[in-house]
């Protein structure tokens, strides 16, 4: 890899790793959905000129069936759940929890048809990522918050789901183009919930939670898509989705340093049954099952007509 790689790849690692910390601070303050509006609109501030510019949007708009698809299980739901389990979570394990998506993405992808064909060693990965699931929920929560893993679920299932259907529907769209227009549809939708709801916030936060909802969105969301798609132009897509093993460190790494959060053994067993259960699920495939979230699946789908270029090449060769 080279040096440019290491810079893009560490920056990526930290910008996908620290979401659940700035969620953590926001829900403390703001109710979710509130959360999820200011994240989502910010965020399409900055990447619709973009995508504008790259004359992208339209073409993007007229799939608006498979990306209202898109949009509801990717972000709409995910985002508000994610930061409603937070609010009683550790970030670092929901940080944790949501390695579990390339285990979710085998199941999605036998329910739409498309089974894959297990190996051993797949199996052996579905079966420590039970484990390490189980290792978390059942003795490191110890039950106490089952509706908050219960959110969990729904998050893992959605960023699951996201994937298969841009590879299905949308695999020639522009990623940029998909994102700005997913992140502006979430906020026009969470604009009259926000209202409607009462989860307008009645006093000004305070500074720490206006720093965690700007970072969420400058950083986490719009900055972080960029730099995956610099990442995949600069170290390719197989060795870019291996950022999904840093994430989790980074989640825990935070919550433990900056929030004070508990880390148990149970915390270690389970991050490194997860882990190594993700891997070995996703080992040997030619395409990834799902990645870690909307940012990550679009850039993938940026680059597929280049692979393609690519096979294509080697085939007349």
């Amino acid at each position: 890899m080279t040096r440019r790689g290491l810079i893009l790849f560490a920056a990526l690692g930290i910008a996908w790793g620290i979401p659940y910390l700035f969620i953590k601070v926001a829900v403390s303050e703001l109710d979710p959905a509130m959360v999820v509006l200011g994240r989502s609109a910010l965020a399409a501030l900055l990447l619709m000129p973009l995508a504008f510019f790259r004359r992208e949007v339209w073409q993007v708009v007229r799939r608006w069936k498979p990306m209202a698809a898109y949009t509801i299980v990717e972000i709409i739901l995910p985002w508000y759940f994610l930061s409603s389990a937070e609010q009683k979570l550790p970030s670092s394990t929901a940080g944790l929890l949501l390695a579990t998506v390339p285990l979710a993405g085998v199941a999605i992808a036998f329910i739409m048809g498309r089974p894959e064909r297990l190996t051993r060693l797949n199996w052996l990965g579905i079966t420590l990522g039970m484990l390490g699931v189980a290792a978390l929920v059942g003795l490191d929560i110890a039950g106490s918050d089952l509706i908050a893993v219960a959110e969990m679920a729904v998050v893992v299932v959605g960023y699951a789901l996201g994937p298969a259907i841009l590879a299905r529907w949308m695999s020639d769209l522009p990623g940029v183009g998909v994102v700005a227009v997913s992140l502006a549809a979430t906020a026009v939708v969470y604009v009259p919930f926000v209202l409607f709801t009462g989860a307008w916030p009645t006093t000004w936060p305070s500074t720490s939670v206006i720093l965690s909802i700007v970072v969420l969105a400058v950083v986490c969301s719009a900055l972080a898509f960029l730099l995956m798609v610099a990442l995949i132009g600069e170290i390719g897509p197989v060795k870019a989705t291996a950022i999904t093993y840093v994430n989790p460190a980074v989640a825990i790494l935070a919550g433990v340093l900056i929030l004070g959060e508990r880390i148990t053994v149970w915390t270690i067993v389970g991050f490194t049954l997860v882990l190594l259960g993700s891997y070995l699920v996703t080992r040997k495939r030619q395409e990834p099952v799902a990645a870690e979230g909307p940012e990550e699946a679009c850039a993938e789908q940026e680059l597929q007509p280049e692979q393609r270029q690519d096979q294509q090449a080697r085939r007349q060769a």
